[in-house]
């Protein structure tokens, strides 16, 4: 067993202990615990997403032959990003899992609640009036929109002694963030019993939980419907037998499922496509590296109900203006998943606590979080797998 799943084990265990003694010295040590954790969740949330987004926009197929695999790879990821997002939020609406407490907390998003102004004053508040402004405010629609233009603009520089540079400045930043990370990662434990301890307070004093299931409902089936339904559909609508590549690609599928890992999977994935679906190694060398990081399907639809679910049950308004801007966060989120285990739950904690929405209500997930992370991983090496396929038939059917 992993060292680390025994850790969030006894943090879990003792986090429950904790909130059913209710010793309000432990309870204090437990909030405290947590407020230190969402602090460090907000200081390092933007800035990872932010160059994640940025470097994965700015150095892909800078060179010539790769320029048009690098633009039909980002085309059809961020399809089938959206695609997942779209999928989760759709069966969110049809499902709609009901609140499990509403919080007294006032809780202000300044991005997602200002349509009492109207939709004009909602658009213009993205575009910000200074970037450092809105890494300081956490408006998390600004900064993903100021990563992107950047991540493009460095991109379209032409003296390539000074993209490089550039490219390699942001990655340098991107490593510094992601050790960050990792560390904190491998102090998570801590946090969970904080968290934990706060949950089972709260449902000690009242707290109904019986919506989750639903939520986990929603989580489940948005990832078996792209799987299943969605992405096969794209696939025929290329030409392109699902059934034959699902075959061809069992084996990474099998190995992404048990070991929950897309980039662990990653040279059983190559080897599947080349061998069993005969992709052009110069696609599949390209396409398989680059999907696994920015094509996180999973990740999509996991961070998009997530975090619709908790804002709802902190009392905030969940609109359709919400559910499209979330749609669109949550595709860019998934491009900026840290690649760290647990990394779509980290993400999701890190955009919630970024807003100063609470977050001891995602605690609860995480006994659970280990299957919905098997079905995430599948998907995501899934959807690559398509994308791969996709991309090797367009590039060769133009071939001279």
């Amino acid at each position: 067993m992993n060292k680390s799943h025994v850790y969030y084990g006894i943090a879990i265990l003792l986090g429950v202990i904790a909130g059913l003694f209710n010793i309000p010295f432990i309870n204090t040590l437990s909030k405290a615990v947590s407020e230190i954790f969402i602090r460090i969740f907000k200081c390092i949330s933007m800035p990872i997403v932010s160059l994640s987004v940025l470097i994965a926009l700015s150095c892909y197929g800078s060179e010539e032959n790769t320029s048009n695999i690098w633009k039909k790879t980002l085309f059809y990821t961020t399809l089938t990003t959206v695609l997942a997002a779209s999928v989760a939020a759709i069966l969110y609406t049809i499902i709609s899992p009901p609140s499990v407490a509403i919080s007294d907390n006032d809780v202000i998003n300044p991005v997602l609640t200002n349509s009492s102004e109207g939709y004009l004053k909602y658009f213009l508040e993205i575009i910000p009036d200074s970037i450092s402004k809105a890494f300081m405010e956490h408006n998390v629609l600004s900064v993903l929109l100021i990563s992107a233009i950047f991540g493009l603009a460095i991109r379209a520089i032409d003296n390539r002694e000074v993209n490089n540079t550039v490219i390699n400045l942001f990655k340098g930043l991107h490593n510094i963030f992601f050790t960050i990370t990792k560390f904190l990662v491998r102090i998570l434990p801590i946090g969970l019993f904080g968290f934990i301890s706060v949950s089972i307070t709260e449902i000690n004093n009242g707290f109904d939980f019986k919506g989750m299931g639903k939520y986990f409902l929603v989580i489940i089936l948005a990832n078996l419907v792209q799987g299943i339904i969605v992405l096969p559909t794209l696939l025929a609508a290329k030409g392109i037998n699902p059934l034959h590549t699902f075959k061809g690609m069992a084996p990474a599928l099998s190995v992404a499922f048990f070991s929950k890992s897309s980039s662990g999977t990653l040279p059983v994935t190559i080897q599947s496509a080349e061998n069993n679906l005969k992709i052009n190694p110069r696609v599949s060398k390209f396409v398989l590296p680059l999907c696994t990081t920015i094509n996180m399907n999973g990740c999509a639809a996991f961070i998009f109900s997530t975090v619709i679910y908790v804002m709802q049950n902190n009392g905030l308004s969940i609109d359709f203006l919400t559910v499209i801007s979330w749609i669109l966060i949550s595709t860019l989120a998934a491009i900026g998943n840290a690649g760290v285990p647990m990394g779509c739950f980290f993400l999701s904690a890190s955009l919630l606590s970024s807003m100063n929405v609470p977050i001891e209500l995602l605690g609860i997930t995480l006994p659970f979080y280990s299957v919905l992370d098997m079905l995430e991983t599948s998907l995501n090496v899934w959807s690559d797998s398509c994308v791969a396929t996709i991309v090797n038939k367009q590039v060769l059917s133009n071939k001279d």
